[in-house]
């Protein structure tokens, strides 16, 4: 079978047609190569995604500190905070820090 052959068959005469062609180079155009092309609004999707999950975290986040911002309030929780996170301490008292082995590091962790 020749190409006289193969230009006789109806598939050739649609792939041929100019408005085929020529609608295959648009779509081809616009999938891979434009500047607003499918692949980058994949990618700007899946960024959309990743900021809107970043988004919730944030407002998790910002919820627990008020929360927290919320229990400093009272002189109390303030001075517990203080003595357990600082390490502050009242005048004329002493301060014992107790270590266990297992929450020291030691050279052999490293």
């Amino acid at each position: 079978m020749g190409i006289k052959g193969i230009r006789k068959k109806k598939w050739f005469g649609v792939v041929t047609n100019m408005y085929v062609l020529v609608l295959t180079v648009f779509v081809v155009w616009m999938v891979f190569f434009d500047t607003n092309s499918l692949l980058i609004h994949w990618e700007l999707k899946k960024q959309i995604n990743n900021l809107e999950k970043q988004k919730e975290f944030l407002h998790e986040e910002i919820a627990k500190d008020k929360k927290i911002i919320e229990k400093l309030s009272d002189p109390e929780e303030l001075e517990k905070f203080a003595r357990e996170q600082y390490y502050l301490k009242k005048k004329n008292e002493e301060i014992y820090l107790i270590e266990y082995e297992d929450s020291v590091k030691t050279k052999d962790d490293e």
